[in-house]
C-alpha cells in the first residue's frame, strides 16, 4: 500500500490519480487503435475518453455526495470519494453525446469499447488498493487479507482486498473482450461486458461493507442488476454482424 508513490519538488504524486491517469491512457491507446482498424479518425477515439473520463469523475462524485448526503464532511469533498455507477453512467452519456457529434455507429462504439473500459477499470482498482482509499471488504483472517494504516481511510483490521479481486476479474474480463471484439457482433461484446461486470461486483459487495437498502441487496448490487439485464438484454437481441468492420466514411473526416 502507497497512497503516495513518489514527490516532485516537494508535490505529492498520489498512487490514486496515478492510476487514473494510467488507466485513461490504457483506455485511449486501445480504442484508438480499434479506431484505426476500422478506418476512423484516432484522434476521436482521444477526444472521447478524455470527455467520459472527465464526465466519469464528476457522476461519481456527484453520486457519492448524494449517497452520503446525510454526513458530508470536508474529507467527502476530497480526491477520493467516487461511486463507480455515478461514474458509469455519466461517462456513458458522454459517450452518446459524443457518438452523436462524430457521426459514430454507437453499438459498433460500445462493443469496441467494451474490452478498454474493463482495463482501465482494473488498472484503476489497483490504484484504490494503493491508495487505501476504504473500498475494502469485511475483515478476514485469510493469509491475504490486508490492514490499511496509512490509507486515505486508514483501518488497523486485515480485511479482504476487495478492490484487488475487482481488479483481477475486470483484467481477465478484459482480455476476453480483447479477443471476442473481432469475433462476435459489437453488441453482443458489450452486453458480455455487462453481464460479467454486474455480476463480478454483485458477488463483491457479499464481501463488502454497504449498507442493505432492498430486500437484503445493496444499492450497488441492485445497480449490478441492472446492468445484467441489459447485457442479457443485448446479448439476445442485435443485429447478428460478426465482422464489426463496417466503414463509416464520416467518421474519418
Amino acid at each position: 500500500m502507497r497512497p503516495v508513490l513518489f514527490e516532485v519538488f516537494g508535490f505529492p504524486i498520489n498512487s490514486y490519480g496515478v492510476s487514473k491517469a494510467a488507466a485513461a491512457l490504457v483506455a485511449g491507446y486501445l480504442l484508438a487503435r480499434e479506431f484505426r482498424r476500422l478506418g476512423w479518425n484516432p484522434d476521436r477515439a482521444w477526444s472521447i475518453v478524455i470527455a467520459a473520463t472527465v464526465m466519469g469523475f464528476v457522476g461519481g462524485k456527484l453520486y457519492y455526495l448524494a449517497e452520503h448526503a446525510g454526513s458530508l464532511s470536508l474529507h467527502s469533498f476530497g480526491p477520493s470519494g467516487f461511486t463507480w455507477y455515478g461514474g458509469l453512467i455519466a461517462g456513458v452519456l458522454t459517450v452518446v453525446v459524443m457518438a452523436r457529434r462524430y457521426e459514430l455507429p454507437l453499438g459498433q462504439l460500445a462493443g469496441i469499447a467494451a474490452a478498454p473500459l474493463s482495463l482501465a477499470y482494473g488498472v484503476g482498482r489497483i490504484g484504490c488498493f494503493l491508495s487505501g482509499d476504504g473500498s475494502y471488504g469485511q475483515p478476514s483472517d485469510l493469509p491475504w487479507a490486508v490492514a490499511f494504516p496509512d490509507g486515505t481511510m486508514p483501518t488497523m483490521v486485515p480485511v479482504h482486498p476487495a478492490a484487488l479481486y475487482e481488479a483481477a476479474v475486470a483484467l481477465a474480463v478484459g482480455g476476453l473482450l480483447w479477443v471476442l471484439r473481432t469475433r462476435w457482433a459489437p453488441l453482443h461484446v458489450f452486453g458480455l461486458y455487462a453481464v460479467l461486470s454486474g455480476v463480478a461486483r454483485f458477488l463483491v459487495e457479499e464481501i463488502r461493507l454497504n449498507e442493505e437498502v432492498l430486500l437484503g441487496l445493496t444499492q450497488p448490487q441492485l445497480w449490478s442488476l441492472v446492468l445484467v439485464a441489459v447485457g442479457v438484454g443485448l446479448l439476445t437481441t442485435g443485429r447478428r454482424d460478426r465482422s464489426g468492420r463496417e466503414p463509416v466514411a464520416s467518421a474519418a473526416a
